[in-house]
């Protein structure tokens, strides 16, 4: 079992920055590897990004390329969801998740364990 909780959600205005950050516990961290996903309401779940194991590589959809960035502390246990140049359409449940896929990365079910989300809101 891993844990997984993240925090740092809120309001902000357009064109504002949140940082996310998402704890995990219960397994080894540096196992696993991490990824954000996003739920607005009445949409699917939408995959953010991912981090390798190591925090070497990253991925990232093409509707936050260049204004997320994804990092880890593997040490801290602790991943992190930078956002820069916010917009409305980013307001959403924001999700931490681990897995142990290596591929299929970009999809929800290539993650076993998923944290309870975190709201972000950003107003026009």
């Amino acid at each position: 079992q891993m844990q997984l909780v993240e925090s740092g959600g809120g309001l902000v205005q357009a064109g504002g920055s949140l940082r996310l950050s998402c704890a995990a516990s219960g397994r080894t961290f540096s196992s696993y590897r991490m990824g954000w996903f996003r739920q607005a309401p009445e949409k699917e779940r939408q995959f953010i990004g991912t981090i390798s194991r190591s925090g070497g590589s990253t991925d990232y959809a093409d509707s936050v390329k260049g204004r997320f960035t994804i990092s880890r502390d593997n040490p801290k246990n602790m991943v992190y969801l930078q956002m820069n140049s916010l917009k409305p359409e980013d307001t959403a449940v924001y999700y931490c998740a681990a897995g142990s896929s290596y591929t299929m990365v970009n999809r929800a079910s290539a993650y076993d364990w998923w944290g309870q989300g975190t709201q972000v809101t950003v107003s026009s």
